[in-house]
């Protein structure tokens, strides 16, 4: 039995042998999983928040182009991209989305500077030569006393005078017309009902111009008439005010 037992072939499995190799061969492939890991570990990642907010507020700063009040959201956005940029540095292992929060701020920055200067030129450029600017503020009665034009309104009885403001919905029935009333706000405009009577222009357009009804502000130049006897209308209690415009933009 010794001789055969001595006399196997080389070629035969030595168990204790392979018992041994066993551990390290499973200890390499552990390690080798455990590199791949951590090469592949970045698909992790997550994207920061903050820049991701900060460029939806990019998108939406757009309507900062057409009022004033959403310059505010570029601001914010330009803050957001900011700290996500600062976050993604501070845990790099955790964070992602650099390119991402570059991209917000260059939007919001662009909106930013962008929509100021086109308010601003605007502004500067918008009331035609022989009239001057007014507004509704200077119209409107004392919100606590009798609604009645106040002494600003009065001094712009004759005047050519530069303002806006919005169609009331129940003053142009249907297609286009060349009389409407014109009254400050969208609350006013949209809600229909009767104004406060210091609220409402009854504009004549001359011409070839025409109005339609739209949710949108509007800009008139024309000869602003302020009567001390209130002049009854269609469907609303009367105005004070009447212009003969001129001038009409509807965009």
């Amino acid at each position: 039995m010794d001789q055969a037992l001595s006399s196997r072939p080389e070629s035969s499995i030595d168990v204790d042998a392979l018992g041994k190799q066993a551990p390290s061969i499973q200890s390499s492939a552990f390690e080798g999983d455990s590199g791949d890991f951590d090469a592949d570990d970045s698909i992790y990642k997550a994207v920061s928040r903050a820049a991701i907010a900060s460029l939806v507020l990019g998108v939406l700063a757009t309507l900062s182009v057409w009022f004033v009040p959403l310059i505010l959201l570029p601001i914010v956005g330009l803050i957001l991209g900011i700290v996500g940029i600062k976050n993604i540095r501070e845990f790099p292992g955790e964070l992602t989305g650099t390119t991402l929060a570059c991209l917000a701020i260059a939007v919001n920055a662009l909106f930013l500077i962008g929509s100021p200067s086109l308010h601003t030129y605007t502004y500067l450029t918008e009331v035609p030569e022989g009239y001057i600017r007014s507004s509704f503020s200077e119209l409107k009665s004392d919100a606590y006393g009798y609604d009645y034009p106040p002494p600003s309104a009065l001094e712009l009885n004759g005047k050519n005078v530069f303002l806006k403001g919005y169609i009331h919905p129940t003053s142009i029935v249907s297609g286009a017309a060349q009389k409407f009333i014109l009254v400050p706000d969208l609350g006013t405009c949209c809600f229909g009902g009767q104004p406060k009577l210091t609220h409402m222009i009854e504009v004549t357009l001359s011409g070839d111009n025409f109005a339609r009804y739209a949710q949108r502000q509007v800009k008139i130049a024309g000869t602003l008439h302020v009567d001390t006897q209130l002049k009854p209308i269609a469907d609303l209690q009367g105005v004070y005010y009447q212009m003969d415009a001129d001038i009409y933009r509807g965009y």
